[in-house]
């Protein structure tokens, strides 16, 4: 169970540990569909609030809806200290096809929608899943915004952005986290993430344990290091991301009992500053 010192103020005002849940693989191949086993991820959700994961992030595009529904059949009523964060903003025509549309008028169906499906009469944290090219970032926060002066939104946060969109969304509404993806070799987002660190605004890595073909190619650490401390490479790619930074909230998924147990022991492990290093080394600067 993660430790009482091992928190974040999420928004200022909502207490959780720093390592979350990613429901996303709650779901069919292709993030399509319903699950192979859906009972299983009922048990699974049920699992991560026993021990202690006080933070689920999904969106309504995981199946799209399977992910919602999932949610609120496995766990609601709800316990107190639990945040539930979804995004909206994504179409799904297919498996495996993400196709934007942050329309305001859409994403305000999309909130509705995912209210309905997770039973809250407020969403604690609702994210603009990724910018629209084809409307402006300052349309589809309003729409955000105007839900969260009707009490449907509690904390706003964005997904996918560069440092300029954050700019830009925060001209319309306090932000309270970004979710990118970031990880121990991918950190093309370095920017983004030092500017949340320098306003306390909570770093959701997506992809927060990158593929084994990608460790591979950027070095054999992981792997080193992992064996020495008896753990595994997913334990270690996570350490590091919360020893990386204050802010990160890593919300590793899997639809996996013991894949979940095995992250969360990662909460416990810790890295040698010389370890840290050979980590940091794995990603060149972000350019």
């Amino acid at each position: 169970m993660p430790s009482d010192s091992d928190t974040f103020l999420l928004g200022g005002d909502l207490e959780v540990g720093r390592l979350g849940f990613g429901a996303m693989r709650i779901t069919g191949d292709g993030i399509w569909g319903a699950p192979a086993d859906p009972a299983g991820c009922r048990e699974l959700l049920r699992r991560i609030v026993q021990d202690g994961v006080t933070l689920i992030d999904t969106a309504d595009s995981y199946g799209p809806e399977v992910s919602e529904d999932l949610i609120a059949e496995a766990l609601w009523p709800y316990p107190e200290n639990l945040v539930i964060a979804t995004k909206g903003g994504l179409e799904r025509p297919g498996p495996n096809v993400w196709q934007r549309n942050c329309r305001p008028d859409r994403l305000r169906r999309c909130c509705e929608s995912s209210l309905k499906r997770l039973k809250l009469e407020r969403i604690d944290l609702y994210q603009l899943h990724a910018v629209d090219p084809k409307v402006p970032i300052e349309d589809s926060i309003g729409a955000l915004a105007e839900l969260q002066d009707e009490g449907k939104v509690r904390h706003i946060g964005v997904s996918n952005v560069s440092l300029e969109d954050l700019e830009r969304a925060q001209q319309i509404v306090p932000i309270v986290s970004v979710q990118n993806r970031y990880n121990v070799v991918d950190r093309a987002s370095e920017d983004v993430l030092e500017e949340c660190a320098s306003q306390q605004l909570a770093f959701l890595p997506w992809a927060p344990i990158a593929s084994g073909r990608d460790v591979a190619r950027h070095g054999r650490a992981v792997d080193e290091i992992a064996r020495g401390h008896g753990a595994t490479p997913r334990q270690v790619a996570l350490a590091w991301l919360l020893a990386h930074s204050p802010v990160i909230l890593p919300i590793p998924g899997t639809s996996s009992i013991p894949h979940f147990e095995e992250n969360l022991e990662a909460v416990q492990l810790e890295l040698e500053p010389d370890e840290l290093d050979a980590l940091d080394e794995l990603a060149p600067p972000a350019s």
